[in-house]
């Protein structure tokens, strides 16, 4: 499935407007940069089709909508106060009949069967008050695949009125935890970045731990632990296929792709101590990073490849670290109190995010890359393990409660720290990794 979704060919044609341009002064934006951001009212009825179409179009809606409200940024307001309807998406709505429910925005779109049993898409993007079109574009895939047509419609309305691209046409690889507490079986499991169409990638036989992935590829990197030492693995989702990153005779440990996806830098074990390492994927050979009688593990890249962040307790307890990506001298950025772990740098080149633990808990936060304007997003008993959107504006992570009954689950916070949001999983779901977006 996921293969056929990989190669499908998206035929994005722009619609032409209905209306003349407003004054840029006019068009509706959100200024996602503010401390408070209040979220954008938007009407979002159902895709209008006919027959099977409509029902899909009702669908088609419904995940656009839950898209944006995730997001904390949309206010999508309720279809019962809607005082009109959508005939023809590519009429020029009343705009008095939506400002009249104060709504700022407004998508309207079409569903109708293609070629060959395909399946044909269109909307439309309005500024209520300005009484003018922002956007619109056609999309042209097979009936299967409706969910992705919708999560690009989400990214294309996110990036219009934000100026950010939108994360909705992404995946998550998770760690699923299914069973008693004392004997977990861990599966590395896919599914869209809003919990649906979950995969299992492996059948539960070996422990899995720290799937990573690619940033130029629909592939994944992940440590098993099977009957020998832990090995580091290499994933290819479409195809299945998994061949050995190396063969190590020590432990490995938290496995990364470099931003051009050709290396893989990682941690290795030897008598006590962990050193990182980096590895070319082609072929290129292995590189010893750090030579420190300390364990210096979880390193990741900056988006620019000149840079890595990871974390060591060379100083006495666990802080996080910054040094050139070919090693050498490194520049401890982490001051506050409490021990810091799992940084991961943003794409962004921003930010780099971070679990601290301090008196017994533990917080998801974010500092610079000198390691100043440090800012806790969310904490509680046992948070751990950021991962970030691809547009570098939201963090997914798990938490645990805690209790005999407890177990992890993933959990989405964005810059400001006031949208955190729950992610839906079958079990209990662990070190997630976000994908970059689908092509």
């Amino acid at each position: 499935m996921l293969e056929k979704i990989r190669n499908i060919v998206f035929a994005l044609t722009a619609v032409a407007s209905l209306a003349a341009a407003a004054p840029a002064s006019a068009e509706i934006t959100i200024n996602i940069n503010g401390g408070n951001v209040q979220p954008l009212p938007i009407a979002i009825p159902d895709f209008v089709g006919q027959g099977p179409a409509a029902a899909m179009g009702q669908q088609i809606a419904g995940v656009i909508a839950a898209d944006l409200q995730r997001s904390g940024l949309f206010n999508v307001l309720d279809k019962a106060s809607y005082i009109d309807r959508i005939t023809d998406p590519n009429a020029m709505p009343n705009f008095q009949s939506w400002r009249t429910i104060n709504a700022q925005a407004l998508v309207s779109g079409g569903i109708s069967a293609g070629a060959n049993g395909g399946l044909q898409a269109d909307f439309r993007l309005w500024d209520v008050f300005g009484s003018t079109q922002l956007t619109g574009q056609q999309f042209s895939t097979t009936p299967d695949n409706w969910r992705r047509i919708a999560h690009i419609i989400a990214d294309a309305i996110y990036q219009r009125l934000t100026g950010e691209s939108g994360y909705f046409d992404t995946r998550i690889v998770f760690v699923d935890e299914s069973g008693p507490k004392g004997n977990r079986v861990k599966r590395l499991a896919i599914m869209d970045q809003d919990g649906a169409n979950v995969r299992y990638l492996t059948n539960g036989k070996d422990l899995v731990l720290t799937p990573r992935f690619s940033p130029t590829s629909q592939q994944v990197t992940y440590m098993s632990f099977g009957v020998a030492d832990p090995r580091v693995y290499l994933l290819d989702i479409g195809s299945g296929s998994r061949q050995l990153v190396g063969n190590f005779p020590n432990m490995t440990f938290s496995p990364r792709f470099s931003p051009d996806g050709g290396r893989v830098v990682m941690s290795l074990e030897d008598n006590g101590n962990a050193n990182i390492y980096s590895m070319g994927l082609g072929g290129g050979g292995v590189t010893r990073l750090t030579d420190t009688q300390a364990i210096d593990t979880s390193p990741s890249y900056s988006p620019d490849g000149s840079q890595i962040v990871f974390e060591s307790d060379r100083g006495g307890n666990q802080q996080l670290y910054v040094m050139s990506a070919g090693g050498g001298g490194a520049q401890r950025i982490s001051f506050g109190q409490g021990r810091y772990s799992t940084p991961v740098w943003s794409p962004r080149g921003d930010l780099i995010a971070f679990t601290k633990q301090i008196g017994g808990r533990f917080a998801i936060g974010v500092m610079k890359p000198d390691g100043s304007g440090e800012r806790i997003l969310t904490e509680g008993f046992h948070n751990e393990g950021p991962t970030w959107a691809p547009n570098g504006r939201v963090i997914m992570f798990f938490r645990d409660s805690g209790g005999e009954s407890g177990g992890p689950q993933l959990w989405s916070v964005d810059l400001t720290g006031r949208n955190e949001q729950r992610v839906p999983t079958p079990n209990f779901a662990s070190d997630p990794a976000w994908s970059p977006l689908l092509k």
